[in-house]
């Protein structure tokens, strides 16, 4: 019957304590960039929404007379910081670069865009912080790949230029007394030569049975030296085609005047040395370097020479400096200069009750949270810097409380107050039988437990009640 008494009179406490403005009913409300996490009837914990952290105030709002107090929680757009650097181009920013604002990559002259036009920040950061990788390639017209002069002897030259670009349409005539052998209209190739190859102008005399005394033309070769020039090449003469410095002959050099009035075998080319230098192989990677060939080359065994190939960070690195290019050089690579810094996670955030112990703030780094004295963590107690940044989320610092006070025989507990009771909370023993020994009152501690030792009630031989 007297634990009856007891729960009604508890429960008769309880609903004072809410009438009496104690205590608040009412679930406090969510707020445009912050949501409630928990509460109670005298207190609220706060947390701030995706894409958003906290930049002052507190996360806790607290009951008094049955109203809230107000929000101080202040939170602030998350900054994605830089998209990243662009080589051989720059990225534009539209605006602050906090969530939902947009980067622009713009390339430079000679120069296209390999990737999206525009990038958007969102809560995990920039796509580029997650393997997008945006590069500007060179531009396939702006490649300075240009031909020889049309140089055929005994031809008339019209309107000379000296720019001859991939794509460029040559028509060659001839001088009179001599006609084409081979394709008049040339066009200027992607790789820098004529398509189809330059005619020869042949006197006419020499494509009839007829020709008492066969010649053969001059044997004119773009960016070739020439050396003892003469004007007659008869039947069974010899030339030995020499290519000025920076070229090499593409063809037989050694040639003969045939008894067509024509050079056996046709003469050569003197091309460009790097267009006929020796290939790369697969580039390698220095060991133990955080930099890495980027995949779109891990198929490709060979490389022609002039070729281009770029490498990444690896994860969790970003860009220090160098340039990212190498470029296949007479059947080598050029040095690699790209160096790699591990990325910068900053902050892991605030933790209200508590604070976090770093091991350092980049990739690989450890973040420990820990509590203040009479709280207790509840959620993840470490975090990882990785290559999106930190792991995980915030954990909370909540404040320790004791259970029910310690039950004493004979003795009961003065007062109103009810579980959990907050640390430093006193609680006051008075005997219902004998006399009270020891102290009378006892305090909830900082690590939820209550002080010793416990008061007792002695019962004496004829005495029941003090």
């Amino acid at each position: 019957m007297k634990t009856f008494s007891r729960i009604i009179a508890l429960f008769s406490c309880a609903f004072l304590s809410t009438a009496d403005g104690s205590g608040c009913a009412s679930k406090p409300p969510d707020f445009p960039y912050a949501k409630l996490m928990s509460y109670t009837a005298d207190k609220a914990l706060y947390k701030c929404v995706d894409g958003y952290v906290p930049s002052a105030g507190s996360r806790v709002r607290t009951c008094t007379g049955g109203v809230w107090s107000e929000m101080s929680l202040r939170c602030e757009q998350k900054s994605c910081g830089s998209a990243g650097e662009l080589v051989n181009g720059h990225i534009k920013y539209d605006g602050e670069p906090v969530l939902g604002a947009k980067a622009f990559p713009i390339c430079d002259t000679g120069f296209t865009l390999k990737g999206p036009e525009s990038i958007e920040c969102g809560s995990a950061g920039w796509p580029t912080d997650h393997g997008l990788v945006l590069t500007c390639e060179v531009s396939v017209s702006a490649v300075a790949v240009m031909c020889p002069a049309p140089e055929v002897a005994n031809s008339v030259k019209k309107g000379v230029t000296h720019d001859y670009k991939v794509g460029a349409m040559v028509t060659v005539a001839c001088s009179a007394g001599f006609e084409a052998r081979g394709e008049r209209n040339v066009k200027c190739g992607d790789d820098g030569q004529w398509q189809p190859p330059l005619p020869q102008c042949v006197p006419r005399a020499a494509t009839t049975k007829a020709a008492v005394a066969a010649m053969c033309p001059a044997p004119e070769v773009a960016n070739s030296v020439k050396k003892g020039v003469t004007h007659d090449y008869k039947v069974g003469a010899m030339v030995t085609v020499a290519c000025s410095a920076g070229f090499e002959a593409r063809g037989e050099r050694n040639v003969k005047c045939g008894d067509d009035g024509q050079w056996q075998p046709p003469l050569p080319q003197c091309v460009p040395r790097a267009a006929t230098t020796s290939r790369c192989g697969v580039p390698e990677t220095p060991r133990g370097s955080n930099v890495q060939l980027a995949p779109k080359f891990f198929s490709i065994e060979s490389f022609a020479a002039g070729a281009k190939v770029y490498y990444l960070c690896g994860v969790g690195h970003v860009r220090d400096q160098g340039s990212k290019y190498r470029k296949c050089i007479r059947g080598q690579w050029s040095p690699l200069e790209l160096q790699c810094r591990r990325r910068l996670c900053g902050s892991a955030g605030e933790i209200h009750n508590g604070r976090y112990i770093y091991t350092g703030v980049e990739f690989g780094d450890i973040a420990t949270a820990k509590c203040d004295s009479g709280f207790q963590l509840v959620g993840q107690a470490t975090r990882n810097c990785l290559s999106r940044g930190w792991d995980g989320h915030d954990p909370l610092c909540e404040e320790l409380s004791c259970e029910d006070p310690p039950e004493v025989p004979n003795a009961e507990v003065v007062g109103f107050a009810e579980a959990p009771y907050s640390p430093r909370t006193v609680v006051t023993y008075r005997c219902q039988v004998g006399v009270l020994i020891g102290p009378s009152d006892i305090w909830c501690t900082d690590n939820g437990t209550w002080s010793s030792p416990l008061p007792q009630c002695k019962v004496w031989n004829g005495y029941r009640r003090g």
